[in-house]
């Protein structure tokens, strides 16, 4: 068991710092987040070029060292001799908290499993801004991030997502945007959805309605900027309610309890069971 306290007297190793920076307005960036990067001997830098406007912005100089997810396993050994030997640091990513999405985890826990002390401040995070804006339920949510790129495992991560009974949410980059959402729909069928982009910047957006609504009209938005999506966990008594059913009872529990049409109906059916439609029409019809 270990017990780390942020302030511990008496002690020769440096600190290391996780240090959020805001992710669209500057304005963000919190007082004690520039002392701190004021004080520390050294800046860890996902981008140093990104993180070099940052503190010209705010008169800061400090010199940085290149910290991202292709050089991090050979930069930690030297991480760990400046903090022995009684260096501060300060992690900082592009934009937001270090270690989510990025490899700054792994430092964390470099640190950690040298007992040298590792201190987070508060700050930006574009997931849990786009999820409480997005106003779909926050008293249970999951934070997945990107999705990944082959099939058989994004497939595997769909049907995982799929069974979350809280809202849950992704990271996408605006072209991929298109297809995930065609294969969040194709997965989860119709769910409630917000795209969050452009956050705290000028243009700003929040983009609500449901999964059939998006695809329908992706095509006619102009989506740029990383986005966030939240989608809506799975409703459980609407999950499992026709799993019992025929083919042609789950259609005629539809006509009758939701008042659609037969072709609305069978449409539905063959979306909620992944079948062909003529195989619910052929169903429905059979005597």
């Amino acid at each position: 068991m270990q017990i780390q306290k942020s302030y511990q007297e008496n002690r020769q190793e440096g600190t290391l710092y996780i240090v959020p920076t805001p992710i669209g307005n500057l304005e963000d960036m919190t007082f004690r987040a520039i002392n701190i990067l004021k004080e520390v001997d050294y800046i860890l830098a996902e981008d140093t070029r990104n993180t070099g406007l940052l503190l010209h912005h705010f008169s800061i100089k400090k010199r940085m060292i290149s910290y991202h997810e292709h050089n991090h396993k050979s930069r930690e050994e030297e991480m760990l001799t400046l903090l022995k030997e009684g260096k501060n640091l300060a992690l900082v990513s592009d934009a937001g908290m270090p270690g989510i999405s990025d490899p700054g985890y792994e430092m964390i826990q470099v640190a950690i499993s040298e007992d040298l002390p590792v201190v987070v401040l508060p700050g930006a995070n574009a997931a849990i801004c786009g999820l409480v804006g997005s106003g779909l339920p926050t008293n249970h949510f999951y934070f997945y991030g990107f999705l990944p790129r082959k099939n058989k495992d994004r497939e595997e991560a769909m049907h995982y997502l799929k069974k979350l009974a809280s809202t849950f949410v992704l990271y996408e980059s605006p072209h991929r945007l298109e297809k995930t959402i065609n294969d969040l729909y194709t997965t989860f069928g119709n769910r409630r959805v917000t795209i969050a982009r452009e956050l705290t910047k000028k243009f700003e957006e929040y983009i609500r309605g449901t999964l059939e609504e998006l695809q329908e009209n992706l095509n006619d938005l102009v989506i740029k900027g990383e986005c966030c999506i939240i989608v809506e966990g799975i409703i459980e008594e609407e999950s499992n309610e026709w799993e019992h059913l025929s083919v042609k009872e789950h259609v005629e529990m539809l006509i009758t309890q939701e008042g659609l049409s037969s072709k609305e109906a069978i449409k539905k059916v063959a979306k909620d069971r992944k079948i062909p439609k003529q195989e619910v029409y052929r169903s429905f019809h059979r005597d």
